[in-house]
């Protein structure tokens, strides 16, 4: 069983540049400590006959077919807009640049 002393939980804050006082070094020495002990339960339960996984339910691709459909051509595109020009989208000027 993981038993962190207060010494090792100052050298970690100081390591993680925190400042800490005497009654936190007691409080993160007991929460690292449950943290450990948590982390070894889990290595205890690991077997070797389980194939390590990335997920633990089968995923699929529930995307579509990558599929080549026709789009939309200029007039169609343009024909929504308000202020067409010269067969582009006219949009007013926010940085205030030559055109």
């Amino acid at each position: 069983m993981p038993n962190i002393s207060r010494d090792e939980v100052a050298h970690l804050a100081r390591l993680a540049r925190l400042a800490v006082t005497d009654e936190e070094l007691d409080l993160f020495a007991g929460q690292l400590d449950a943290i450990l002990e948590a982390v070894a339960a889990v290595g205890d339960v690991a077997t070797d006959d389980i194939p390590p996984t990335s997920h633990a339910v089968p995923l699929t691709n529930v995307f579509r077919a990558d599929e080549v459909r026709p789009g939309l051509g200029q007039q169609q595109a343009l024909a929504g807009a308000p202020f067409p020009e010269e067969g582009r989208f006219r949009v007013p000027r926010i940085l205030g640049e030559e055109a």
